[in-house]
C-alpha cells in the first residue's frame, strides 16, 4: 500500500522506472552523497518537510494552492514528486533530460498572483529564478536536515551533497543553486529575512498536509514522520507556519519506525535495484585498459 501512494503502483515499478533501466552512468555517483541520501528510509520524513517548508513562501504557495490537484488528488502529486525525484537521481542523463522538460512543460502554465511579505500584491510564475532557487533549497535542506536528524550518515559528506544535488536544478533552468552547506544556510537566510511570512492559504495547506486522506493505521504511521519533520524547522518557519516544535524524542521514535519499515521493505527502492544494474552492465560493457 505505501508503495503504490509513493509511486503509483503496487509493486514500486511504475511505468517511468523503465527510463532508468537503459543509458549512460547519469548525474550522480553510485553509493555516492546523493544516493545515499535519496536512497534512505529518511526522505519520507524529508519530504513531508520539504511540503511544510514550501508553504512559508507566499509566492510557490499561491501556485500550489491555485494550480496543484493536492486536495482532489494528494497521492497523484506525491507521485509525481517521487517520480522527478527518482529519475533524477538514478537515472541517466538522457531521462533526466526528459523528465525535466515534463517538470518544465507543466511549469510553463503555472502562475499568478500572490501577496508579498510586506503587503505588496505581485506576480509570480514557477519558472522565475527566484522561485526556482527557493524550491530547490527546501528541497535540499529538508532531505538533508531530515536525514542528519534521524542519525544516517553521509560519506563524502554534507557539502558533497549539496554540492552535487545542486546539478538536478540545471535541466530545470537554475544555474546558481548553492554549491555548499555554507552557501545553503545562506540563501535560507536570504529567503527567511526578505521572502517568507504567513499567507491567506497557509492554514489550509500546512492543515492538510498533516492530514492528508489515509487510513487510520497510515495515519498513525505518517504522523509520527510528520512531528519529526517539524522538529527539524528553524524557528522562523515554525513561527510562520504557526507550529509548536514538537519534543525530540519523536525523531528516535521516528528512527525506530524507519529502521523496522526497511526490514520489511528492504534497503533499496526497485528503483534503485533497478539503477543497479543499470551501472553493473555498463561496467561489464566498458573495455578493459591493461
Amino acid at each position: 500500500m505505501f508503495r503504490e501512494a509513493v509511486s503509483g503502483h503496487k509493486d514500486g515499478k511504475p511505468d517511468w522506472v523503465k527510463s532508468i533501466e537503459s543509458g549512460d552512468a547519469g548525474l550522480f555517483k553510485e553509493d555516492g552523497a546523493v544516493w545515499q541520501v535519496h536512497g534512505s528510509a529518511a526522505t519520507l520524513v524529508g519530504g513531508i518537510r520539504a511540503l511544510l517548508l514550501q508553504a512559508a513562501h507566499p509566492a510557490p504557495l499561491s501556485g500550489v494552492a491555485q494550480h496543484s490537484r493536492y486536495e482532489s488528488d494528494p497521492l497523484g502529486r506525491l507521485a509525481g514528486t517521487t517520480r522527478w525525484l527518482t529519475i533524477t537521481t538514478f537515472g541517466s542523463t538522457e531521462a533526466i533530460a526528459k523528465e525535466a522538460a515534463r517538470v518544465n512543460t507543466m511549469h510553463s502554465g503555472v502562475s499568478g498572483e500572490y501577496t508579498k511579505k510586506d503587503g505588496a500584491h505581485s506576480h509570480y510564475r514557477a519558472a522565475d529564478p527566484r522561485f526556482l532557487l527557493w524550491v530547490h533549497c527546501a528541497f535540499t535542506d529538508s532531505f538533508l536536515k531530515a536525514h542528519q536528524s534521524l542519525g544516517y550518515s553521509i560519506t563524502d559528506g554534507a557539502d558533497e551533497y549539496v554540492k552535487d544535488w545542486a546539478k538536478s536544478a540545471i535541466p530545470l533552468g537554475l544555474t546558481n543553486a548553492p554549491l555548499s552547506v555554507a552557501e545553503l544556510e545562506a540563501c535560507m537566510d536570504d529567503f527567511r529575512v526578505n521572502d517568507l511570512a504567513h499567507s491567506a492559504p497557509t492554514n489550509d495547506v500546512v492543515r492538510f498536509i498533516l492530514n492528508p486522506p489515509f487510513g487510520r493505521a497510515a495515519m498513525i504511521f505518517y504522523g509520527v514522520l510528520a512531528k519529526a519533520a517539524i522538529c527539524t524547522l528553524h524557528d522562523n518557519e515554525l513561527a510562520i507556519l504557526e507550529l509548536k516544535r514538537p519534543r525530540k524524542i519523536w525523531l528516535k521514535i521516528a528512527r525506530a519506525m524507519l529502521n523496522v519499515f526497511t526490514a520489511v521493505l528492504g534497503s533499496e527502492s526497485p528503483s534503485q535495484h533497478v539503477a543497479r544494474e543499470r551501472l553493473a552492465g555498463l561496467a561489464q560493457s566498458s573495455p578493459v585498459t591493461i
